[in-house]
């Protein structure tokens, strides 16, 4: 009898586990499908979530003209405008000061060759100016060999390009109309789903607003941060065009890995050429102690504050998304993560059970 009983508990648990396991397969296909839709949708989709992004960051300002009772659209079109006007006027900030430095930036690019040149021709190296010569004719020998593919990696570059000025421009336009009509886009969506999902839908779709808006202010701050301390550093060292290169450091913020990488090497260099290899070494040691604190410490504390993740949890979402899709998945993997939090935190407020009140207290309730 027992030995029956067992059998029978044991083929029910196998049922349940073959239950399980299919409904997990289902599941990973919908998500490969899931996956798949969106590669294909992607160039839609990629100025869609910038235009988004971009919307968070200046609805703080839309929202205080348009409680001055401003129209919707006069409001939307002046914080558009005077959000294409800060974009020039950082632009300029930066390209206006490196152009009337350019001629000491050029002079400095030359002495640090020549310094280069005489540092490898003594000991240790021993370098002589023929095996430079050869060493330079063997990679203008390497370059004409190569002339296609330098070609056709130019024709992709010019490409890319236009693609991201295609995308700069839609997320633009996508922005303008998010600050314009994106207080009436709740009650469109509650209107067109049926049931009980025209009122969880919004309220998930509101929460995720909030959760992107407050991890595009924690990245503002850590792009702040950024700037201030590197600026700081190269200002004590005595770094020229300290604030081009403090606005460069803000601005890559918002692009991870490769945004931090491209203003500190940009910072180095221009230490190396105008103040020599001491001070861009010296340059190299801050900009690399503020972007451990910022990387390590100063973002995982913020967003996980922010956006009520921990710090460990932001760290595995940044590795897991650059791993899986390289920058953009970088960029896009802590509000993901973050989204996914709120969408589990409001199902799992819907499925919990009602905590039952003390009899005493609903008697008093009116």
């Amino acid at each position: 009898m027992r030995a029956k009983l067992n059998a029978t508990k044991t083929r029910a648990a196998l049922r349940n586990s073959a239950r399980i396991s299919l409904q997990m397969l289902l599941i990973l296909l919908l998500m490969g499908v899931g996956l798949w839709l969106l590669g294909w949708m992607w160039p839609v989709v990629w100025p869609l979530v910038i235009g988004l992004l971009l919307a968070t960051l200046t609805w703080p300002m839309t929202r205080f003209l348009r409680k001055r009772r401003w129209p919707p659209a006069l409001a939307a079109s002046v914080v558009t405008i005077l959000f294409l006007v800060g974009s020039a006027g950082i632009l300029a900030l930066i390209a206006v000061p490196v152009a009337s430095q350019s001629g000491e930036l050029v002079d400095g690019v030359v002495d640090g060759i020549q310094q280069l040149r005489q540092w490898a021709s003594g000991p240790p190296l021993n370098i002589g100016d023929d095996q430079i010569s050869s060493a330079l004719d063997t990679a203008v020998a390497r370059i004409q060999d190569s002339i296609g593919n330098i070609l056709n990696a130019a024709v992709t570059g010019v490409g890319a390009v236009a693609n991201g000025l295609i995308t700069a421009v839609l997320a633009l336009f996508l922005m303008f109309f998010f600050l314009k009509d994106g207080p009436r886009f709740l009650p469109w969506l509650s209107r067109q789903l049926p049931g009980r999902l025209a009122s969880d839908v919004p309220a998930v779709a509101e929460r995720c607003w909030h959760t992107l808006s407050s991890f595009v202010k924690s990245q503002a701050f850590v792009g702040l941060l950024d700037g201030v301390f590197i600026g700081l550093g190269l200002w004590i060292v005595g770094v020229p065009l300290v604030l081009p290169l403090a606005v460069l450091t803000f601005v890559a913020a918002f692009v991870p890995i490769v945004g931090a990488l491209f203003a500190g090497v940009v910072a180095v260099l221009i230490a190396l050429v105008s103040n020599g290899l001491t001070d861009a070494l010296i340059v190299l040691a801050i900009i690399i102690a503020v972007q451990q604190l910022e990387g390590n410490v100063f973002q995982p504390m913020l967003q996980s504050r922010s956006l009520g993740l921990h710090a460990g949890v932001v760290l595995l979402a940044v590795t897991l998304g650059g791993s899986l899709t390289g920058i953009t998945g970088s960029l896009l993997a802590v509000p993901v993560a973050a989204m996914i939090a709120v969408v589990w935190g409001y199902i799992r407020e819907q499925l919990s059970d009602p905590v039952e009140e003390p009899e005493a207290v609903r008697d008093e309730l009116p």
